[in-house]
């Protein structure tokens, strides 16, 4: 069994995250349906055998692009495609072989029956991640493929601006989580991602963005943590913690995006942390069960 998330962008009609959310279940499990309107981006978190999950992935994506036009996206979240990130996770790290190959079929398939231009990341991209396609936005990538600067993995060279493009690849599980800053300035959000990611020189595995959050006016740090090992995440929380403290703001809530491994929740109870809005209900093992894995 693998896992999978893919991220569509839309998240505030409702009935269109409802049926996306159904075709991505067509032969899949559907654990979790994370959608945010102020990044305009929902999040479904599917687990399955890799063929059924393979088939669930083209019909959701299918669905998706029937619904999203991406022309009339203004969400904060950065994003190059409809359906903008399409990872394959192993349950368990022997698997990853077969995440791979699956990716590898989803993309062909996409590519080849759905006709929208896949761009390959993580183990089956050559370690590249999302935020290379990402930088600039939609236009940007256009303008590196017609340059001859990147070549699409799969699927027709020109990009589309109603479904624009979409990333598929195969990586290690990671925990998608937002701070909520008591603060009124973005600069102060930024400068907080800034010193703890890993590019800024900050904590290894940890990706993070500040964002401004137009619908309550509030101010989060977006974050990725990718290498749970290096970065447990309530480690990461406390990181955020301390740098708030010293621009003068505080944390007032914490925001996760899917679901997490147990052992998140375990190293934090070991170390006396808790996490805000991380509870025994987010944990992907408790979901799915022990047969699954």
């Amino acid at each position: 069994m693998l896992e999978a998330v893919p991220n569509v962008s839309e998240g505030r009609d409702a009935a269109a995250i409802e049926e996306i959310g159904h075709a991505f279940a067509s032969r899949a499990m559907l654990l979790d349906v994370h959608a945010d309107v102020d990044h305009h981006r929902s999040v479904f978190t599917l687990a399955a055998d890799a063929n059924p999950l393979v088939e669930s992935l083209v019909a959701g994506i299918a669905r998706a692009l029937e619904l999203v036009d991406l022309r009339l996206h203004d969400g904060v979240h950065p994003r190059v495609g409809a359906v903008d990130v399409v990872p394959l996770v192993p349950l368990v790290s022997s698997s990853m072989a077969l995440a791979e190959k699956a990716a590898l079929i989803v993309a062909q398939r996409v590519g080849g029956e759905l006709e929208l231009p896949v761009f390959l990341y993580g183990t089956v991209g050559g370690g590249k991640r999302p935020a290379f396609f990402r930088s600039g936005g939609l236009a940007e990538l256009e303008r590196r493929v017609v340059a001859g600067e990147l070549r699409v993995d799969a699927g027709p060279s020109r990009l589309d601006p109603r479904s624009g493009a979409i990333l598929v690849g195969a990586r290690p599980p990671l925990v998608a989580y937002n701070v909520v800053l008591g603060a009124d300035d973005a600069g102060v959000a930024r400068a907080i991602a800034a010193s703890i990611r890993e590019s800024g020189g900050g904590m290894p595995g940890v990706q993070a963005i500040g964002l401004e959050l137009p619908g309550s006016g509030r101010m989060q740090v977006s974050m990725n943590v990718v290498d749970l090992e290096r970065a447990p995440l309530h480690e990461v929380v406390e990181r955020v913690r301390q740098e708030a403290t010293s621009h003068g703001v505080e944390v007032v809530d914490g925001e996760l995006v899917g679901l997490v491994p147990e052992r998140v929740l375990a190293d934090a109870a070991a170390a006396g942390v808790s996490i805000p809005g991380v509870d025994e209900s987010r944990v992907l093992e408790r979901v799915l069960g022990p047969s699954a894995f």
